[in-house]
């Protein structure tokens, strides 16, 4: 997700393919605001579409790459969490692909999804026009298990889930055999992390928790780390975001039991942490994570 108030139109690139192992490819974000890096995984039987982009025509781009990749071989989508630029697009698969998510996504979805639409229609005219003739659909099967394993053909993928932390049902796709993970929202690269935090609409986040799920995917010597949004790297990204969360959980955390209102740490450190990471895009999310950990604390 990304709140400025008029970006350009999020439209996914299938020419912006790469592929980052063999068989795993990615259709990178170019750093367009509300658009996500999507992946395609193949197997010799099945194929895995990670994430779809946001609306039909997003949509559609997505699986027509696909199916020119698949190449005869059946469809599956999963989607790395329910925000509208991962996978408002999936109706143009239903039908044509078997679509997959855990089950607190599913439920978020049913929970939330008409509510974001209708705050993403605000965020300006591309992206409006993008999010028209939009149909919500449910998947074809969920998983209610922490981890589950996909045969695709000779490659086995892992669709893990952990509890709240961006959102409800954030998801993991990770490829063992070719060491690459991708981690929807709860990583990005060089773009301040999206704190959701919207009280009273919508206060589903668990930052704690947020943190140990990097750490664990650290621990994993992931050799690529495909990150919701931004350029695809190394481990160091998951390392990165951490920091971030947990650093900044300690600052506001000093400034409050000094006695500092939210407002008045929000104009001295948000400028501070902006200044510390003057390469880093979307600072508007600063505030809502400091007001998120103000809050908790």
């Amino acid at each position: 997700m990304n709140d400025n108030s008029s970006p350009p139109a999020p439209m996914v690139d299938p020419s912006a393919m790469s592929e980052v192992a063999k068989g795993v490819y990615v259709i990178s974000d170019r750093r367009v605001p509300l658009v996500p890096n999507i992946g395609i995984v193949t197997g010799d039987e099945a194929v895995l579409v990670v994430d779809t982009g946001m609306g039909p025509e997003n949509g559609r781009r997505v699986y027509e790459a696909a199916v020119r990749i698949a190449a005869g071989r059946r469809l599956i989508l999963t989607l790395t969490h329910f925000h509208p630029e991962h996978g408002f697009g999936a109706q143009e698969f239903k039908g044509r692909a078997t679509i997959l998510y855990n089950t607190a996504q599913r439920d978020e979805l049913a929970a939330k999804g008409e509510a974001y639409l209708s705050m993403f229609r605000t965020f300006g005219p591309g992206v409006a026009a993008a999010l028209e003739d939009i149909v919500l659909v449910d998947p074809d099967e969920t998983y209610a298990e922490a981890t589950k394993r996909l045969d695709l053909g000779g490659r086995v993928v892992e669709l893990s889930t952990f509890g709240l932390a961006h959102t409800r049902g954030d998801q993991v796709v990770t490829v063992p055999d070719a060491k690459v993970v991708f981690t929807g929202d709860l990583a990005e690269e060089r773009i301040f992390p999206i704190f959701p935090w919207f009280p009273p609409g919508d206060a589903d986040l668990d930052a704690d928790n947020w943190a140990r799920v990097l750490e664990d995917l650290e621990a994993t010597r992931p050799a690529i780390v495909v990150p919701g949004h931004g350029s695809v790297g190394g481990a160091e990204i998951l390392h990165q975001v951490r920091y971030y969360i947990l650093d900044l959980k300690t600052r506001v955390a000093e400034r409050t039991a000094a006695g500092e209102s939210v407002d008045k740490i929000l104009a001295t450190l948000a400028p501070q942490v902006r200044a510390e990471h003057p390469d880093w895009d979307s600072p508007e999310w600063i505030d809502f994570a400091i007001r998120y950990f103000a809050d908790k604390g």
